[in-house]
């Protein structure tokens, strides 16, 4: 598979004796009780929605909208429920989707709910609340608003698109194929297609529904199960992309919207991954000035030698693959994997270091180590999470994709130009959805939601992950939309420790307070 850069919040690492330490995994709730309701035993059903609540919606999906679920105690505190939306807006009355959610209810008297989504796409909203949300909320969000977090269609514990067994992922992550070549490039395209094929045959129907205009619509109905008239949503990285989809579909029903990380929704795939090189070029910039002038450094000399240095690193795995403590293979597709996952956030450099470090004496372990914490794979060999699927699967319906020969050797010379350390290993993706079973059902294209209410986009200057310009871009479209700064390194920005960002976020969500624009912090 070719290295792809996930859009997507990450755990912070932590680095204990010579280990990188993955965040507890979370395990499967039932689905039974609801926010709000009475202990009845085993489960309580909500109450249906008030018509106030559902709003102005086609008679043919009011059922959905207006559904009793059944939720349950789960994962110690939190309540778990299971919700039916369609599987095609179209045509509802067909198939339907199962989307998995959890709520923490807030500390206090709640003044709504707040709809949470960590990016990808693929992340899952659920892992976050399960495992995260003491990081990623402040304590003053807890208290006044109840937290849902969900697996958008297509993702994790909801109705998912499964393509590979565990097996059969790790080799297709170990793969790496130089598209750069004719011959590399005719058996990455074999490589697609084996990939579309097992993705189409495990999956079916809904591999042609996952995609981004779907998810938002069914945030509509889960705004309406929550019990609320508007939409409060917290969305980070692709998540902002989500967000603003919704904002354009539903601008009447816009609350209070965060969109934390943008993506800038006019972007073609290929400026999208032309921007993500020349900001990750950026960040390791940074990162490798921050480490010279440090201790525990394992790069010597100036800036420019650290580079250089990772670029030869990168070249020679590339030329002779590595083998991990494991005995499993570490190629440069998983080697670069596992070495841009600190780059997201600046906390997480001694840990990237400390990978550096061994593999620089030969043993890339801790190197895998990081690249499976990025696709969610435990260290007893399973994966947690479907992410690397469903990232591949809702990018092939939402972006038209270049794949003409000529044309991508072209991308490929002005990723290279963006980013000589990784910029080569970006190129070519276009060969993924080539042979994709569904056409893209979506057009690049600027996002007005004009009537929505005031939105909030922040930006971070050194995000290297979706550049800071993406947050400019998105927040100049949105006709109802302010920017918010954060002048520091790393993906997104709240919950990452300024207290600039958390209290302004806190006070636009809770007080209503909208900052003004260009507010830097």
């Amino acid at each position: 598979m070719t290295t792809a850069t996930a859009r997507r919040r990450f755990p912070r690492l932590a680095a204990a004796a010579a280990s990188v330490v993955l965040l507890a995994s979370s395990t499967a709730c039932t689905a039974d009780s609801g926010p709000g309701a009475e202990e009845t035993g085993s489960g309580d059903t909500a109450t249906t929605a008030a018509a106030e609540v559902i709003g102005d919606v086609p008679e043919e999906l009011r059922e959905f909208y207006s559904q009793d679920v059944t939720w349950s105690e789960c994962e110690g505190d939190f309540r778990c429920a299971s919700v039916t939306v369609p599987m095609n807006y179209a045509d509802p009355d067909a198939a339907t989707v199962e989307l998995s959610v959890i709520m923490a209810e807030a500390e206090e008297e709640a003044r709504g709910t707040i709809l949470i989504n960590p990016g990808g796409p693929g992340g899952s909203g659920y892992d976050v609340v399960n495992q995260s949300l003491e990081n990623i909320t402040s304590d003053r969000l807890r208290e006044n608003f109840n937290i849902l977090g969900f697996d958008p269609r297509g993702v994790g514990r909801s109705t998912p698109v499964q393509c590979l067994s565990d097996e059969e992922m790790d080799e297709a992550r170990a793969e790496y194929i130089d598209p750069s070549t004719p011959e590399g490039l005719a058996a990455s395209r074999i490589s697609a297609k084996e990939f579309a094929d097992a993705c189409a045959a495990e999956t079916g129907e809904l591999l042609g529904f996952v995609d981004t205009a779907s998810a938002a619509r069914d945030m509509d109905i889960l705004r309406a199960v929550a019990g609320d008239e508007k939409l409060n949503y917290l969305g980070f990285s692709y998540g902002t992309y989500l967000g603003a989809t919704y904002a354009e579909l539903f601008p009447e029903k816009t609350g209070r919207l965060v969109l934390d990380g943008a993506l800038n929704p006019a972007s073609t795939n290929e400026e999208v991954t032309l921007g993500q090189a020349a900001a990750f070029e950026k960040a390791i910039r940074a990162y490798v000035e921050d480490c010279v002038t440090g201790s525990n450094c394992p790069l010597e000399g100036s800036a420019d030698d650290g580079v250089a240095t990772i670029r030869q690193l990168l070249a020679s795995v590339e030329a002779s693959p590595m083998t991990a403590a494991d005995g499993r293979p570490v190629t440069v597709s998983t080697f670069v994997s596992g070495f841009i996952l600190p780059l997201y956030d600046d906390v997480n450099w001694p840990v990237l270091s400390q990978a550096l470090e061994t593999a620089l004496q030969g043993d890339p372990t801790y190197m895998l180590r990081l690249a499976d914490i990025s696709a969610d794979r435990a260290e007893d060999g399973t994966y947690q999470s479907n992410s690397t699927v469903a990232f591949n699967a809702v990018n092939c319906l939402d972006y038209p994709m270049v794949s003409d020969d000529a044309q991508m050797a072209a991308d490929a010379r002005d990723l290279q130009s963006a980013s000589p350390t990784i910029g080569k290993y970006l190129a070519y993706g276009g060969v993924t959805c080539e042979a994709w079973p569904h056409a893209p059902v979506n057009e690049p294209h600027p996002i007005k939601a004009s009537g929505a209410a005031d939105l909030l986009v922040v930006g971070t200057t050194g995000d290297p992950a979706t550049p800071y310009e993406w947050s400019e871009a998105l927040a100049a479209q949105l006709e109802s939309a302010v920017l918010v700064t954060w002048e520091g390194e790393g993906h997104t920005a709240y919950g990452r420790g300024s207290q600039c960002i958390e209290d302004t976020v806190d006070d636009y969500f809770v007080d209503g307070t909208v900052p003004e624009d260009n507010t830097v912090c």
